[in-house]
């Protein structure tokens, strides 16, 4: 199956296209550019870069949160409408799980970790093995919206090298890993989304497949416009 994944969740913008366990090109972008102005045309050179017409993508794959609510929206908007004039399927893969593939090959625990400001980040936990049958990454806890407190204390339970990835990973390692001699930053390189880490999410999600009006978002919490409505809104209650 040759897929199509794309990302534009957080800060970088990346796209892959992806065909029987190999990458047949891929890109990333990293720039101080919307991602609604760097997407397409990314897409867009990649496809032609490869000699591959729209219409030999069989599976649009994309990121369906946690992550930037514009970033995902954008990305979203575009995988539908390419999935759509297609009539081809799509999916809406985990931000967390496809930054966890950056690191198949290690072995250990991959803790990928996305900043959703206000001390907060979005994570997952992933364990990375490898072995003579290949490499594997398994999930152990959902994806949450936590204070980095709170991950610090989910980290003791481990004695396994713990490696940081994600948007958010420089951040937790100059917190976290500072008091913790089994925690380490994943190589700048490997550290951010990429569009494989879609595709192959998006391989082993295959038969979840969606039409392009089914797609949807996973945001994890609301948005701050909306957590602040509620606060005044609670606060005003508590005064009377």
């Amino acid at each position: 199956m040759t897929i199509l994944g794309i990302d534009s969740s957080a800060k970088s913008a990346a796209a892959c296209v992806y065909s029987g366990e190999k990458v047949l090109a891929q890109a990333q972008l990293n720039v101080p550019l919307t991602h609604s102005q760097t997407l397409l045309p990314l897409i867009d050179g990649l496809l032609k870069n490869a000699k591959i017409q729209l219409s030999d993508i069989e599976l649009f794959a994309v990121f369906s949160g946690p992550g930037s609510f514009t970033g995902l929206r954008i990305s979203s908007a575009a995988v539908k409408g390419l999935a759509y004039s297609l009539n081809k399927p799509c999916i809406g893969v985990s931000s967390l799980e496809s930054l966890a593939y950056n690191l198949l090959g290690f072995k250990g625990i991959v803790c990928a970790v996305m900043d959703a400001r206000c001390s907060q980040v979005y994570t997952a936990l992933f364990d990375a093995s490898y072995g003579k049958t290949g490499f594997g990454i398994s999930r152990i806890s959902d994806d949450i919206a936590i204070p980095l407190s709170e991950l610090e204390k989910m980290l003791k339970n481990y004695d396994k090298p713990v490696f940081f990835v994600g948007d958010g990973a420089e951040l937790c390692y100059n917190t976290i890993g500072k008091n913790r001699d089994n925690v380490f930053l994943a190589p700048p390189h490997l550290r951010f989304q990429s569009g494989y880490g879609v595709c192959r999410c998006a391989e082993s999600l295959k038969t979840s497949s969606v039409c392009a009006g089914e797609l949807s978002l996973s945001y994890l919490r609301l948005p701050q416009a909306e957590r602040e409505l509620l606060k005044k809104t609670a606060d005003k209650t508590a005064d009377k």
